[in-house]
């Protein structure tokens, strides 16, 4: 763009002092034609540079998620695809799960195990109690008969022999109640010293067992967004474990940001929510909006590593480190495919002297043309 500023600066002079001879072309003019332009030029820079920055490193950084199952095993199924899109939720491969049913078998049975254990105490308990609950109502009707017939037998009507059979009744129902209360509080005390080590056992098979289920709803990885999978090196038949650094897959998601990268004086004028546009080289040509939606005041120079010796500042100076603005892309392009790790150039449109705005524009739109040239001699 300043080249063709320039040139048609150019083509003004020509005009005035050659075509048309309109002033006298002499030392004076010279100066003053060479002078303007210089002047300009950098006034005019100087300007953008502060009301409308602009950068050469726009990249688009993705989320990157290195799949790790959750437990080990041989796999069974990879139906997942390199490279080509996913959905969330779908399955990226599969380990045999036999052992970890087994073991949610072999825990479910020794759950009813214990739990038939105290079911079968609970049982015994209720049969007492039923016993002593069945004597009670027929100690009361022998009580009752035993007093009739002495009342019978004091009025000289009863018989003496029944009176006697009724109280020989009356001690056998007695011995009988005796004989189920023995029995219920046996069956108590049992249950009081069983009952908490069967509790605590009940519970402990009951979290080992929704361990064991889940590890086998681990056997099958799902994709954790949607995106797409690269680096897809897992085949049936390969053993994988639970081991941070050994990734079974990687996988990309398809959301991302933007950032763009400043020097550290370029952004005393730029504020969140201004207008900014960037170019990415992989879509020669294309202006995407956006807004800036913040800027990331932390860099690598802002700490200093927690170690035993003393910061090493070096023979010279290390060169001052730019900050991240993070850019919203307009949500009428939000949903175009950005590759992560693209690249390319952006500007930020301030609040301040808007009439030369347009400038940046051109600037920006005229490099968007220069991506479609491919420099290379082969």
């Amino acid at each position: 763009m300043d080249a063709l500023i320039l040139a048609l600066y150019a083509f003004i002079v020509w005009l005035i002092f050659f075509k048309f001879k309109w002033l006298p072309w002499n030392n004076t003019s010279m100066v003053i034609v060479i002078t303007i332009p210089i002047v300009g030029m950098t006034a005019l820079i100087l300007t953008l540079n502060v009301v409308a920055p602009s950068t050469a490193d726009v990249r688009v950084i993705k989320y990157v998620v290195n799949v790790i199952p959750q437990v080990k095993g041989r796999v069974i199924e990879v139906p997942v695809e390199p490279n080509r899109p996913v959905k969330k939720g779908a399955v990226l491969f599969r380990i045999d799960p036999t052992p970890y049913d087994l073991q949610v078998k072999v825990l479910e049975a020794s759950l009813a195990s214990a739990e038939g254990s105290s079911n079968k105490l609970n049982k015994e308990l209720e049969a007492a109690v039923g016993r002593t609950q069945a004597v009670r109502p027929n100690i009361e009707l022998a009580r009752k008969r035993v007093e009739q017939n002495k009342q019978l037998v004091a009025a000289g009507a009863g018989d003496r022999f029944a009176l006697e059979q009724a109280q020989t009744s009356l001690k056998q129902l007695e011995s009988e109640l005796a004989s189920a209360l023995a029995n219920e509080g046996q069956v108590r005390a049992l249950m009081d010293a069983t009952v908490g080590q069967d509790q605590a056992q009940v519970a402990q098979v009951r979290a080992q067992l929704e361990n064991a289920k889940w590890e086998l709803s681990q056997t099958t990885v799902y994709a954790p967004a949607d995106g797409y999978a690269i680096n897809v090196q897992l085949r049936p038949g390969a053993m994988t474990a639970a081991f941070p650094i050994t990734p079974a897959l990687t996988f990309v998601e398809n959301e991302y940001q933007v950032l763009a990268l400043f020097q550290q004086n370029e952004l005393y004028a730029v504020e969140p929510g201004n207008e900014a546009e960037f170019t990415i080289t992989t879509n020669p040509g294309l202006i995407v909006k956006a807004t800036v939606d913040s800027i990331v005041w932390a860099q690598g120079q802002g700490q200093i590593p927690l170690t035993a010796s003393l910061p090493q500042t070096g023979s010279a100076p290390l060169p001052e480190g730019r900050f991240a603005v993070k850019l919203t892309v307009d949500p009428k392009q939000a949903s175009m495919f950005f590759p992560a790790g693209a690249v390319g150039h952006g500007a930020i449109y301030t609040n301040h002297v808007a009439a030369v705005h347009i400038l940046r524009k051109v600037f920006l739109r005229v490099g968007a043309k220069v991506d479609y040239l491919i420099l290379k001699l082969h």
